[in-house]
């Protein structure tokens, strides 16, 4: 534990460092598709749990980016990393873009995945309620419809160990505190959109063309913000590709981050 954060940190703690922040609900298991692709890449992986998340500490105030940029960057001091590689998923990735705009001397990169931009009112009316239902309800209320939005129907049926294992991490979070962390997903958009000035580092953003929450018009609007982006499509794929469908997450990932690494090296 650090300061409350349960982390975990794999690979030669000589090579370049990629931390890995997981989405609402989650918890740093979710990485454990794509770990094994960094490490084989010569990386150092860093996950950790969210405040309120997993096992780490709940809130020690009301959730933000901002805190939870703090505590990302407790994490990198406590290792004593100067500079990392940010991979961040959905909520994460909003981490990962707040961060990067407020320590940019602390981030070789920042890979955004399946992460939202301004929504279209109807939208944002829906996550609205969401809030509202997990405020009332719990995480029960929204886990199912949840699951849906996250993994093609054929994913869903052929693999029920894996909507097991979700749906266990998000019933593990506690009533009072999930709806808190939900609500960062409705208000922190503001504060990481057409900003001046723009992320300058090296970035990569991603999404599934079947994101119905995250598609890939929110991914272009992200990638048009950030001078340079990458941008990747994933064909046929909901929110959560990184465990449907590893590879398709982990080939352009990992090929950012060694391009990135060869170009800092060349610098």
């Amino acid at each position: 534990m650090i300061n409350g954060t349960a982390v975990q940190r794999l690979g030669p703690k000589a090579a370049p460092a990629v931390v890995l922040i997981h989405g609402l609900g989650l918890n740093r298991d979710c990485w454990q598709w794509t770990t094994p692709a960094l490490l084989a890449a010569g990386y150092q992986v860093i996950a950790y749990d969210l405040y309120g998340h997993g096992q780490s500490d709940p809130p020690p105030e009301t959730p933000s980016l901002t805190l939870f940029s703090h505590q990302l960057l407790a994490v990198l001091d406590h290792f004593g990393i100067q500079k990392a590689a940010i991979t961040g998923f959905s909520l994460g990735g909003m981490i990962a873009r707040h961060f990067a705009q407020e320590h940019l001397d602390r981030t070789t990169a920042i890979a955004i995945l399946h992460s939202p931009h301004r929504r279209t009112p109807e939208a944002q009316q829906a996550i609205v309620a969401r809030v509202v239902q997990a405020r009332l309800d719990g995480p029960a209320a929204t886990i199912e419809a949840a699951l849906e939005r996250w993994f093609t129907q054929t994913f869903r049926q052929a693999h029920p160990e894996t909507m097991a294992l979700v749906r266990s991490w998000v019933l593990a979070n506690d009533r009072a505190i999930y709806h808190t962390v939900y609500r960062v997903l409705v208000d922190g958009i503001d504060e990481i959109t057409a900003t001046q000035p723009p992320i300058s580092c090296p970035a990569m953003v991603m999404t599934g063309d079947e994101d119905y929450g995250n598609g890939p018009e929110m991914s272009q609007a992200i990638a048009a913000e950030i001078p340079g982006a990458e941008i990747h499509i994933l064909r046929g794929l909901r929110h959560m590709a990184l465990a449907e469908k590893p590879d398709a997450v982990n080939t352009p990932l990992v090929a950012f981050l060694n391009t990135m690494i060869s170009r800092g090296n060349a610098a």
